[in-house]
């Protein structure tokens, strides 16, 4: 989830996209929706992980950003996914009580640097909520080329560079309660490799007949 707002670098950003802190207008979102469908070189649609289990809109959306952004499509797909418990719906809390909220849990603070709230993020349709999406991952452009590190984006951005031993909670602290289903050895320390390994299953789990599309 979120840790750490980028308002400064956001701005320019949603200003150009987003009017601050609103949702766009049904006008906007049915332009947002007729993005040109991505097709494969045999002139077939592009299918992602989970993509079966959201709106062609949905899909088309994630593929263009992921595109932008430097990244798999699927990549983003399998974190959403976990964010959300497979359900991908823009209003899902943390249940943990962080106040975490929708596709990448927004923390509220992180939400408030986007010119938004959560409460705004969760009453957005999740076609809309991708732009916040986007919105919060620019920074790391170019950056997300695997998906530990495109994970590291969402959950921890100091540790998207950083190797996969790399420690991003201790026991002890307020981070690891938040976190501590991630410590998959239970040694108290979770990794960057562990963090990313539940996301890892899912990506495995989007891409299987059923669940690709």
């Amino acid at each position: 989830m979120p840790r750490i707002p980028f308002l400064n670098t956001l701005v320019a950003w949603l200003t150009a996209r987003l009017i601050p802190g609103k949702p766009p207008s049904p006008g906007t979102e049915r332009q947002s929706q007729r993005v040109a469908q991505p097709l494969t070189p045999t002139g077939q649609p592009e299918k992602i992980a989970w993509g079966a289990h959201v709106s062609a809109a949905f899909r088309d959306k994630v593929i263009a950003i992921a595109r932008r952004l430097g990244m798999d499509p699927s990549h983003l797909m399998a974190i959403i996914a976990f964010e959300t418990g497979r359900s991908f719906d823009p209003a899902e809390t943390n249940r943990a009580g962080s106040g975490a909220t929708g596709l990448i849990q927004f923390m509220p603070a992180t939400a408030r640097g986007l010119g938004t709230s959560t409460a705004l993020l969760a009453r957005m349709s999740a076609v809309e909520q991708l732009d916040y999406v986007e919105a919060y991952l620019t920074p790391f452009a170019g950056r997300m080329r695997d998906l530990p590190s495109a994970y590291m984006a969402v959950l921890y951005p100091r540790a998207v560079d950083k190797d996969p031993g790399y420690v991003l909670f201790r026991k002890g602290s307020k981070a690891y309660k938040l976190n501590r289903g991630l410590d998959a050895n239970e040694n108290g320390l979770v990794t960057k490799a562990e963090a990313a390994a539940k996301v890892d299953a899912l990506l495995i789990e989007g891409l299987r007949a059923g669940s690709v599309g």
